[in-house]
């Protein structure tokens, strides 16, 4: 599978980035300087302690508190908050290695045993602020690097449980014990595997570079303020899913392409050559079709080819996604494995949709019912095959009684929401992307070259949009099609039709009708 990561500078506080498998959009990923992302470090202000919560409420800056509970203090909050009491006094230097570290707390204790309202407290952004909701944070602090998480005052080592190979888990283990700093656990992330340990060195002295930087921080930062800030979503993203498949990494900013390289250079010096320049006067996402991908994917109703679509509706408490196949066939054994078929298709597209979207929370599926229980069994496991590479936490219940799959996924960020609708050009109101009506006319032509055995198909519509099909003598669209579906497709252009009309017709004269 060829992977490319598309990067278009927006604007001088805006990037956006396209993660493209096989040409098709994956994920996409908008990142500004906006705070408050997940990873950033702050020194915050306890703003009130709320025994009945077992919780308490942080200032770090946002227009709402964050909310802190105790189960996300993390057993080492005594020895946290020690460290950053003395080194805002000068009395601590980074290293750990002679800090005494105090004792855990009780995991079935009370906030208002071990916190103070006034008083300061460095916490980390695990949830982006939603909707009305300020950020959720916790103070288990930990660095992220390419292969290895470093967190301060743990002497724990642990390997990603993603990591199967026992022997390999073990190696790993042993090499990264050997190298760990006093004072730090280590939590060994899946890409290490195969790892050798200058590798491992290497990424665990850079997160400890991060650390002095945060210790430097603390000693100048006042409540509530940013301590340390994660690395820009670029960055991360290549961090998080750089593979062998990666074969083009294409930036249309300068400034960005030599940072970009730069990381490479730092993370894996052999692929730095497949980060390129972008210099085309057509934007880099019109040039790679990500801007059409996006008009596609992001409305209401997402189509999945040969007829079949999803219609994805988003509610204050859940997200619930129809299966719809356009076209069924009316016998019975023909309509089962078409059902399969279609759901078999639609879990694809929604594992894509998941993480495109970002789609957290409680999420209900309808699929097409199906009556044998062994073609349910088989939607579950391709679903959960499709969901395995989501970075995202979730888990999946088989179909229920009623047919309905439901799925959560963690939430940590705001959904990615983009306007797909535009005003309608043949009157009042909005309609889906007008560009998108070629997928459309693409989708119910193969719908007749299925279903009719009609040589030539008539195509009527709008003296524009012919032109658009009909443009090249050799690579015009409407000469592939008539390659693709073995028919003589006619285009017909009509003055008196609306811009987005339409319609098919058969050597007879016949309209075709579509469900």
């Amino acid at each position: 599978m060829s992977t490319e990561l598309v990067i278009n500078s927006r604007t001088a506080d805006s990037v956006a980035v396209a993660l493209l498998k096989e040409g098709r959009l994956s994920e996409l990923h908008y990142d500004n300087t906006d705070e408050f992302a997940v990873g950033d470090i702050y020194m915050g202000k306890i703003k009130k302690i709320v025994p009945g919560l077992n919780a308490a409420f942080v200032d770090v800056g946002y227009e709402k508190d964050a909310f802190l509970h105790y189960h996300d203090l993390g057993p080492q909050i005594k020895s946290l908050l020690k460290f950053t009491r003395k080194t805002q006094t000068g009395k601590q230097r980074w290293s750990l290695t002679d800090f005494e570290p105090e004792a855990d707390i009780d995991k079935n204790g009370s906030i208002d045993k071990v916190l103070r309202e006034g008083h300061n407290i460095l916490v980390q952004i695990a949830k982006e602020p939603i909707s009305t909701k300020g950020p959720r944070i916790t103070s288990e602090l930990s660095l992220a690097g390419r292969y290895v998480v470093l967190v301060p005052f743990s002497k724990r080592v642990s390997v990603s449980s993603k990591l199967r190979d026992k022997d390999e888990k073990d190696r790993l283990r042993r090499l990264v014990k050997s190298i760990r700093p006093k004072g730090f656990g280590i939590i060994v992330r899946t890409a290490a595997e195969d790892c050798q340990v200058a590798d491992l060195d290497s990424d665990i002295q850079e997160l400890v570079e991060k650390w002095k930087q945060l210790h430097r921080n603390i000693q100048r930062v006042r409540a509530p303020k940013r301590a340390l800030r994660e690395i820009n979503r670029v960055s991360a993203l290549l961090r998080d899913v750089l593979n062998d498949s990666f074969n083009s990494i294409v930036v249309d900013d300068m400034e960005l392409f030599n940072e970009v390289k730069e990381y490479m250079r730092s993370i894996e010096p052999e692929k730095e050559k497949i980060v390129k320049y972008y210099q085309g006067r057509v934007p880099v996402f019109e040039h790679f079709g990500v801007e059409r991908q996006i008009k596609s994917s992001f409305g209401r109703s997402v189509s999945m080819g040969k007829g079949a679509y999803l219609i994805i509706e988003h509610t204050e408490a859940m997200h619930v996604i129809d299966v719809n196949s356009g076209n069924r066939t009316n016998s019975s054994e023909n309509q089962e494995a078409n059902a399969l078929a279609v759901n078999l298709s639609a879990a694809e597209e929604i594992a894509r949709q998941l993480r495109l979207r970002d789609m957290g929370g409680i999420v209900v599926v309808d699929f097409i019912d199906m009556h044998r229980s062994e073609n349910r069994k088989t939607l579950y496991e391709k679903l959960k095959e499709e969901m395995a590479t989501d970075r995202a936490k979730h888990k999946i219940l088989p179909p229920s009684r009623f047919g309905l799959v439901e799925i959560t996924r963690q939430r940590v960020r705001p959904e990615m929401a983009i306007q797909t609708r535009e005003e309608n050009p043949d009157g009042n109101g909005e309609v889906e992307a007008p560009i998108l009506i070629i997928d459309e006319i693409e989708n119910k032509l193969e719908l007749i070259a299925k279903q009719e055995k009609d040589k030539t198909i008539y195509l009527h519509l709008h003296p524009f949009i012919a032109a658009y099909l009909t443009k090249g003598l050799f690579k015009s669209i409407r000469r592939n099609w008539s390659k693709r579906f073995k028919r003589n497709i006619k285009v017909i252009p009509r003055d008196s039709f609306k811009f987005l009309e339409y319609h098919f017709f058969n050597d007879k004269d016949e309209k075709f009708e579509f469900n």
